[in-house]
């Protein structure tokens, strides 16, 4: 019988091994924001194997990655390109419309008898009428506020590039990483490893490739809406929307409250009406069929583990959380099916061997 280890010994090796498990946390809980870019730069890295992984057929490894990178940097720039001229425009001719819009509306509540006496209690029309005739002149105050808001812009800059060359060198020399570290392990160990780590880049390309396709949904049928309903804006806003449609959850929702309020200057309430009644039924549509179908083929899990996954991921760790979790999701599956094939093929070996 093996002599017991001294009490002591066993307390003092508990203690250690806290104090380990916390000193651990605590690092991580420091280095959160790196790792955080790594997790995303690790994110991107592997929806963009597919395309370079195309493209490197036809040329070589680094022009392909060269011409994935550009292309991926062309798509916010038009973006940008598409909505800025819409928005300054519409932002300055609000401004300068701001007081006949007051105007009109003073006019609607002098013509109804219960708005005219809220109004002469509170004086809200005069207060709307005065804040509205001095909005031409605070635009130049919203040159200061951009001004402020300058340090964040270039940190998120910062973090953006950052991300984005992390990126870069893990295409680039991620398979020799992935094949150096398989190397160490037995052949049909490193064999299971390496079919799960393909099939775990297949899923996050297919996700990628799955909200590509959503969002473009979302635009398409926005834009075809707003056409409908006369509303000015509707290519810009119908990119706006497929962008924000790319956020689970909440990214669907704020887009239809900015288009919205543009409608509000459009035929209030009518034009509203017709759109909010339109975004709920299409938002519902979208949730309950659209993204869990799009999403289970494109990363093979159940719907109701995508909508599961997403909730999880928004409450953790909100926006970047919400759009991690369904490929986190079909990455723990697939190591889950691989480990219970593994303990199942074992098993059975274990059976066949004493005979």
């Amino acid at each position: 019988m093996a002599p017991q280890e001294p009490f002591h010994r066993t307390i003092l090796r508990a203690v250690l091994v806290i104090l380990a498990v916390v000193g651990v946390l605590w690092l991580i809980y420091l280095l959160r924001k790196p790792i955080g870019w790594l997790v995303l730069a690790l994110f991107l890295a592997v929806a963009m194997s597919g395309p370079v992984n195309l493209l490197s057929r036809r040329m070589r490894r680094g022009v392909a990655i060269t011409v994935s990178y550009l292309g991926l940097l062309a798509v916010p720039l038009a973006i940008i390109a598409v909505i800025t001229p819409s928005i300054v425009n519409g932002v300055e001719d609000l401004a300068n419309k701001a007081p006949d819009y007051a105007h009109q509306l003073r006019r609607q509540i002098e013509s109804n008898p219960r708005l005219r006496k809220l109004d002469r209690q509170y004086g809200v029309s005069d207060r709307i009428v005065q804040e509205a005739q001095k909005l031409p002149s605070r635009l130049g105050d919203a040159a200061s506020i951009l001004t402020n808001l300058g340090v964040g812009i270039v940190n998120s800059v910062f973090a953006a590039v950052t991300i984005l060359i992390l990126s870069i060198f893990m295409v680039g020399g991620g398979r020799r990483w992935i094949e150096s570290a398989l190397a160490t392990q037995p052949p049909e160990r490193s064999e299971r490893i390496r079919r799960a780590l393909d099939r775990s880049a297949n899923a996050v390309g297919g996700y990628v490739g799955g909200v590509i396709v959503q969002a473009t949904i979302a635009g398409l049928a926005t834009f075809i809406m707003l056409l409908i309903l006369g509303v000015p804006f509707a290519a810009p806003l119908a990119v706006l929307t497929a962008l924000l449609d790319a956020i689970p959850l909440v990214g669907a929702t704020i887009a239809a409250i900015l288009v919205g309020i543009v409608t509000l200057f459009v035929d209030f309430p009518t034009i509203t009406i017709i759109w909010a009644v339109w975004a709920i039924v299409y938002q519902q549509v979208e949730n309950s069929v659209i993204q869990p179908r799009i999403q289970s083929r494109a990363v093979d899990i159940n719907p109701f583990a995508v909508i599961v996954s997403v909730l999880f991921g928004a409450t953790l760790f909100g926006i970047i959380g919400a759009v991690l979790a369904v490929p986190v999701a079909a990455t723990v599956q697939i190591l889950g099916r691989e480990y219970l094939q593994y303990r199942r093929d074992m098993t059975a070996r274990d059976i066949v061997e004493p005979a």
